[in-house]
């Protein structure tokens, strides 16, 4: 494993000594410095739940306890709205309300992709989607330049904590699939397209679309047999491959099996088929519309050289 990767763990793992099962953060709102957008972020009390699921597959299984640290989690999965303005210059000048600093232009950002990354199903309000883990990663670079805080990807273990809100059934609103459709948009439902982020019931924890709309990334490495190895607090599979990484919650083209709390799915190359560059872009998968992101930020923040380390690290190369 690259030693540079190391110095992540601390960023994954912090603010276990600093806060205690019972400490919960604020709920709040996060504006992006320089211009009128903003988006809400949710807080999550630390503790303990049993991780897996006894009814599901093998790589779900066997089901342990972790214990979590609070941290804070993105109340919406990261829309076009906040997310274009990463993406393209232009686009984050119009829509900035005085001149882009320095250190926010500075930081690296995709070229233009070569098709409409929307695949048709809209912008405003829409969940962003078909970027690359490396790419989700740096446009929180771009929120840490643009804001000052350090946003990430959740772990496994932080998403399913945060997906599960206290529950112990295979969806937060209890084992009865037919009522998926109340709290997502999947397959039988979503008419093969995204929707608008929001629209349906939040699980307790006042989370949206955590099943459903477009899977998300984590941070882990994906690996079959994770939880047979796993570490009781904060655990994290930390990746030192370019595939695949871990992925949840399931899109709005899963079946209900696929969109349960526990369900993991790993990336997969044939997502770049389409992508004539070679080597392939370290920015999007062209092929895969049915994959987003939601923000996590830690109670305690990690040192500089801990955030440079994990935001910093060379992407690894796709043939």
């Amino acid at each position: 494993m690259n030693v540079k990767l190391l110095l992540l763990v601390p960023i994954l793992a912090i603010a276990v000594e600093t806060t205690t099962a019972q400490d919960k953060p604020a709920a709040y709102t996060q504006q992006i410095d320089g211009t009128k957008l903003s988006f809400n972020m949710q807080a999550i009390p630390g503790g303990e739940f049993l991780m897996g699921s006894k009814k599901g597959k093998a790589d779900e299984q066997p089901v342990h306890k972790v214990k979590i640290a609070p941290f804070w989690i993105g109340t919406h999965e990261v829309t076009w709205d906040i997310y274009e303005p990463f993406l393209y210059r232009d686009y984050e000048t119009a829509h900035s309300t005085v001149p882009v600093p320095k250190n926010v232009d500075a930081v690296t950002r995709p070229t233009k992709p070569y098709l409409d990354m929307t695949f048709g199903m809209g912008k405003e309000g829409q969940p962003a989607l078909a970027m690359t883990h490396y790419n989700a990663i740096q446009y929180c670079k771009w929120l840490y330049a643009r804001t000052g805080v350090f946003y990430r990807l959740p772990t496994e273990a932080e998403w399913e904590y945060a997906c599960r809100a206290g529950t112990t059934t295979e969806y937060s609103f209890g084992n009865d699939e037919g009522k998926l459709g109340e709290y997502a948009w999947f397959a039988a439902n979503s008419e093969g397209k995204t929707q608008l982020v929001g629209k349906k019931k939040p699980n307790p924890w006042g989370l949206y679309d955590m099943y459903g709309n477009v899977a998300e990334w984590t941070y882990d490495q994906y690996t079959e047999n994770a939880y047979a190895s796993s570490k009781p607090e904060n655990p994290v599979v930390v990746p030192d491959k370019l595939y695949p990484h871990a992925i949840r919650g399931g899109a709005y083209n899963d079946e209900a099996k696929d969109s349960r709390s526990a369900s993991r799915l790993p990336s997969d190359p044939s997502w770049k088929q389409l992508d004539p560059q070679i080597p392939k872009s370290n920015w999007w998968f062209p092929e895969a519309p049915f994959v987003g992101m939601r923000l996590v930020r830690p109670v305690t923040p990690p040192s500089k050289a801990e955030i440079e380390a994990y935001y910093d690290k060379a992407p690894i190369k796709d043939n």
